[in-house]
């Protein structure tokens, strides 16, 4: 059964700011299964992860740690994403989904069903290529349902290395991760930003937990872990993105 399971008394604890998680897990690293709605960039952006940071820093103490991205070919849906990545890990580790507002239409559902596994969600609205843009500008103004044009302008423009980044070639090789390598910090900077942004009132990025929901296991409060306000519809978080988190929660970037 995942250690990530908590009691009452603990999730009734003072929320404070986002920080990495204690190590709770009988493996000497952590493991994380995440599970990709796109079939391409999101598995090569975890893999870099990996690569580059995944054994750790005896330096500045930040655990090694091991993701096991979970893909299928031609995609999966965001409910379908959760249902996979919790599949794969048995209950024995931790469960993340990455997937974007695009045109789908099980967003809500695949919210529920992550509040009901404990898999932390990374959604991005309009889509995963905003998360990479930020790393080398911020963003802001909203893109419509499943408007992605802009944010890939953008990032064409924004390094020589995304020039060509496009279907069918919207793989991350070792020029593009390297032109995201280092620039971490002001991605995570940017994303923060965008929930202070938010139209809607009571976003901060300062609200933003890696702690247990408050109130229990609610989609509301697993949707609001990134400083949204509990009220705030996922589908208006426009732009958004959440994968931040990730790196946090990682020990990549602190905040």
């Amino acid at each position: 059964m995942s250690s990530r399971r908590r009691s009452k008394k603990d999730a009734a604890s003072t929320v404070g700011p986002p920080q990495a998680p204690p190590s709770q897990y009988s493996r000497r690293e952590r493991v994380l299964y995440v599970g990709c709605e796109g079939e391409v960039t999101e598995y090569d952006y975890l893999r870099h992860l990996n690569k580059e940071y995944g054994s750790g820093d005896s330096e500045t103490g930040r655990p090694a740690f091991t993701i096991k991205p979970v893909r299928k070919a031609d995609g999966l849906t965001p409910s379908r994403a959760v249902e996979a990545v919790v599949d794969a890990a048995q209950g024995e580790d931790e469960t993340w989904v990455l997937f974007d507002r695009d045109s789908h239409h099980d967003i809500p559902e695949a919210f529920a069903a992550a509040a009901d596994s404990d898999t932390e969600v990374c959604f991005s609205h309009p889509s995963f290529e905003l998360w990479l843009l930020l790393h080398f500008q911020p963003f802001g103004g909203a893109q419509g349902a499943a408007r992605n044009t802009h944010v890939l302008e953008k990032l064409r423009k924004a390094d020589p290395a995304y020039k060509r980044f496009d279907k069918p070639d919207k793989g991350l090789d070792a020029a593009r991760t390297k032109a995201l390598t280092g620039k971490e910090k002001a991605a995570v900077q940017h994303a923060r930003a965008l929930v202070g942004q938010c139209e809607h009132d009571g976003c901060k990025p300062a609200n933003a937990t890696f702690e247990a929901p408050k109130y229990g296991r609610s989609a509301k409060e697993r949707a609001a872990r990134s400083g949204h306000a509990k009220t705030c519809e996922v589908l208006n978080r426009d732009p958004s993105t959440d994968v931040w988190r990730l790196l946090v929660s990682l020990g990549i970037v602190t905040v």
